[in-house]
């Protein structure tokens, strides 16, 4: 038996150059047995140190000019030194211009915010990390500073009016175009009840859901707003119908595709984007599944003479064409297994089957869509915790039209896809030829963080391991541009509390101290992000959120803090002080 002293214990953990004596205790049974003492024999072990990388600057650049490193991790390399360069300085309460701060461009050069009234998109060219040094380098009063930081760090390139006829930008809704130059947002407005829209235009198929007033009907409006020009390129409208605009849930962007999911229609709109910033019609899926599958059927079906059906789609008793590819899925399933327990199974559930509609959807790649399914309860908001609830995921090929699995929400299979392919289910950094996604399957510390996760469900009460397979299946399909590329947020450069701040861009609730950022490689502690606004007394009964904007490159992040309807920004950026590490 080893007992280690404390002194060894810390020598080992802070990573210091030590002797580390042991004590080997050694003793006789009939010795232990009389009650005697053991006999206690020292002996001194060298222990070989952790060696801590060397972190300086200079070292490291030299190594990098002086030594080839090896194939395929220049990437890697490259990324390292944000170890050395990192946002050490944060300035708060900084004044901003009358706007809804929103996020960077995938190549940083541009930053997109919503005018105040939500009717315009306002460009801002970012001016680089370095921007402010003049300002503070000047010691000018904190008031000057707060005011003019803005201005230093980001010009305004153009004010873009997008949204009209009473229409609202959606804040959390906007995807960039992976060359950057492209922005595409969404504006809504409410449907009036007078004149009240028409019957058939609510339902236009009989797929259609009933809306009610926790998921009222709106008017939208898709935009592509070129950030280069300043100019709106192409807008595509959609009346009487529900999409989920807030992060981007109802609408996906693969590359030059884009798909926006119809909840009242139970249609997906496929949508190429063109270079030069203009959306063409590819299909939509839905009640056909081939392009031409609607010309087929006027060809068969009875029109008037203005070329309408005479039978409206809403009246059809026919399944549409996507349902009808989903149960001749399950049917083969069910008959490839050749009992009659599988078959019966089959025509017991077929009529939930049908009841079935669609809620949630996102790309794979250019052909593969995941589609979430659910009652129509859940779909239109009537349930309070919609997750709980029954739910399966159909994976469709749009090329040729099949439906190639089908999983439910308790599926283990589909969760160990999920884990083992993670980074194809985010696609997060499409725009990059190399991926640094942070995720379950390519980053050992996101797998832990996720098994922790997943054993905290299990051994909670009420938990069990089905339970936590629902919890994290909830969490697809994944929305489009929803993680961060910062290389400040990679788990496997740096060590962080996901709980103040994440990869995944979404508000987190704000702590009294400042999220402390440990290096990966030496474990020391290399900087601290203060949010919120220091000093200020915090209101009892105020929830406070603070979202964080990490530029995707460059040493410099936004946070916005909400207590109630109160905001405060802070700037986190790359300063040179022997001062404090705020101002």
């Amino acid at each position: 038996m080893v007992i280690h002293s404390l002194d060894a214990k810390f020598a080992l953990n802070i990573c210091i150059p030590a002797k580390v004596s042991t004590v080997n205790v050694v003793a006789n049974r009939n010795e232990v047995d009389d009650g005697r003492a053991p006999i206690v024999m020292m002996n001194e072990l060298n222990f070989k140190p952790r060696r801590i990388p060397n972190q300086n600057l200079v070292w490291r650049l030299r190594q990098r000019e002086t030594h080839f490193p090896k194939p395929g991790t220049h990437w890697h390399q490259a990324r390292a030194f944000t170890q050395n360069i990192f946002p050490n300085f944060t300035i708060v309460n900084v004044e901003t211009p009358p706007c809804y701060l929103r996020k960077f461009s995938p190549d940083g050069r541009y930053f997109v915010a919503f005018s105040l009234d939500q009717s315009s998109v306002e460009v801002y060219e970012f001016q680089g990390p370095s921007a402010a040094e003049e300002l503070l380098a000047k010691e000018s009063p904190d008031v000057e500073i707060r005011s003019r930081l803005f201005s230093s760090f980001f010009r305004l390139s153009s004010v873009v009016t997008v949204a009209q006829n009473g229409e609202h930008l959606n804040r959390e809704c906007s995807l960039f175009t992976d060359d950057g130059r492209y922005v595409i947002v969404g504006s809504a407005s409410y449907v009036p009840e007078e004149p009240h829209p028409y019957f058939f235009d609510i339902y236009s198929n009989n797929e259609s859901v009933s809306p009610n007033p926790r998921s009222p009907l709106e008017d939208y409006t898709i935009h592509i707003v070129d950030m280069k020009t300043g100019m709106l390129s192409d807008s595509r409208v959609f009346k009487c119908d529900k999409i989920f605009l807030s992060h981007n849930q109802g609408l996906y962007l693969y590359r030059d595709l884009l798909a926006v999911l119809s909840v009242q229609q139970q249609q997906i709109h496929i949508f190429q984007v063109t270079s030069d910033g203009k959306f063409i019609d590819v299909r939509t899926i839905g009640r056909f599944c081939y392009e031409d599958d609607e010309f087929m059927l006027t060809c068969v079906r009875n029109v008037d003479a203005n070329g309408q059906p005479i039978v409206r789609p809403y009246m059809e008793t026919c399944l549409n064409g996507l349902k009808h590819r989903i149960l001749a899925h399950l049917w083969r399933c069910a008959y490839n297994e050749g009992t009659a327990l599988a078959m019966g199974r089959f025509y017991q559930h077929v009529e939930l089957f049908r009841a079935l509609r669609m809620w949630k959807m996102q790309l794979f790649d250019s052909r593969i869509l995941l589609i979430k399914y659910a009652s129509e309860d859940v779909v239109t908001l009537r349930v309070p915790d919609p997750n709980s609830q029954p739910s399966f995921f159909i994976v469709y090929d749009m090329e040729t039209t099949k439906v190639l699995a089908v999983f439910e929400n308790t599926s283990e299979k589909l969760l160990e896809l999920f884990e083992q392919f993670c980074d194809s289910f985010r696609n997060a950094m499409l725009h990059s030829p190399a991926q640094f996604t942070c995720s379950a399957s390519s980053n050992i510390f996101a797998r832990q963080i996720q098994r922790r996760f997943k054993h905290t469900i299990v051994n909670a009460k009420y938990g069990g391991y089905t339970e936590a397979v629902k919890r994290l299946l909830a969490q697809l399909p994944i929305s489009s541009q929803s993680y961060s590329s910062s290389p400040y947020l990679d788990l496997s450069l740096f060590k962080y509390d996901d709980k103040w701040v994440s990869v995944m861009e979404r508000p987190k609730a704000c702590g009294d101290h400042p999220i402390r950022f440990y290096s990966r490689d030496s474990g020391l502690l290399k900087f601290k992000i203060h949010a919120g606004f220091l000093g200020r007394p915090i209101p009892p009964t105020g929830k406070r959120l603070v979202a964080f904007t990490f530029h995707p490159l460059y040493p410099f992040a936004i946070s916005v803090q909400k207590t109630n309807a109160e905001y405060v920004v802070n700037f986190h950026i790359r300063h040179l002080t022997s001062g404090v590490e705020h101002t």
